[in-house]
């Protein structure tokens, strides 16, 4: 429908311009001492996971409840009027909707939580774990395009989740104001 088909293009594109912004951001990363093992490891602290990997994921995870209904719905061949007449298809499209708001407002969090709103230009890498017992000032690249990235991104999620419920609407809507038959 509309709304997977904008959600998959715009996480689709989101992807490709991470790449873009993000490229190959650990050979960029650089430490003040300058060794290859601290600079990992010091990277590794500052990014669990990239982003471009998180939001793979994330596109992959929102999408399950949306596929899995049409999965179901191609095996009863059911289209989308019989989603509207029959009030099980409804009220399982209608949970399948809820199910991927709610995967993209973890996915939303778990952003937040991750990356922040904020890219700063400097990383303090606690170091300790290496034997070095101090405190490693550490150079992100490019974080003015990495935030202004981030920001883009968390509107398009917002975007996504309210396209998700004006779906809810939509369908509700169109089930107590269109009777069939007319």
């Amino acid at each position: 429908n509309f709304y997977e088909g904008c959600l998959v293009l715009y996480k689709q594109k989101s992807n490709s311009y991470g790449f873009a912004v993000y490229g190959n951001e650990a050979l960029h990363f650089s430490c003040d001492t300058d060794k290859r093992e601290i600079n990992l490891f010091c990277y590794n602290q500052f990014r669990p996971i990239t982003p471009q990997v998180f939001w793979t994921l994330q596109l992959v995870i929102v999408l399950v409840p949306g596929a899995i209904f049409h999965l179901y719905a191609a095996c009863k061949s059911i289209n989308q009027e019989c989603i509207l007449q029959k009030p099980i298809c409804t009220v399982i499209y209608i949970l399948s909707v809820l199910l991927r708001i709610s995967l993209e407002a973890i996915a939303f969090w778990l952003q937040i939580y991750l990356f922040g709103f904020q890219v700063k230009s400097l990383y303090l890498c606690d170091a300790r774990f290496l034997g070095e017992n101090m405190i490693v000032r550490c150079m992100v690249p490019e974080y003015f395009e990495k935030t202004i990235f981030l920001i883009a991104l968390y509107t398009f999620t917002a975007i996504t989740m309210v396209l998700c419920v004006a779906e809810i609407f939509e369908i509700i809507f169109r089930r107590l104001y269109f009777p069939f038959g007319q």
